[in-house]
């Protein structure tokens, strides 16, 4: 399973992005996906998680901002994140899970200035 994350830049605090994860070598249909971010000195940290059967999880800190969707037939996970903060500053991954077996992609830069 190869993951192709993009959609990462620069924007200002109350701004907002929108993160793309084109998946390929397996469907994402029968997958839980879901968005992890990493910022300077601190650990991965999930973001916001849509499992096979459509339920979505989201970290606290951004429940009500952002949204995870997905789009099977495109093969596609999306996050959507308005209301940005300096702090969601990290690079941001995807990951594709099945069956025990994880997949990560390489990861989006989203830098909020304030």
């Amino acid at each position: 399973v190869q993951l192709q994350a993009s959609g990462g830049g620069l924007v200002q605090a109350g701004g907002s992005l929108r993160l793309s994860c084109a998946a390929s070598g397996s469907t994402i249909s029968n997958a839980a996906m879901s968005w992890h971010r990493q910022a300077p000195g601190k650990q991965r940290e999930l973001v916001a998680v849509s499992s096979s059967s459509g339920n979505t999880n989201y970290a606290d800190s951004v429940k009500g901002r952002f949204t995870i969707s997905r789009d099977n037939d495109k093969n596609t996970v999306y996050l959507q994140m308005n209301s940005l903060k300096p702090e969601d500053t990290a690079v941001y991954y995807c990951q594709y899970y099945r069956r025990g077996d994880a997949y990560w992609g390489q990861g989006t830069q989203v830098t909020v200035s304030s």
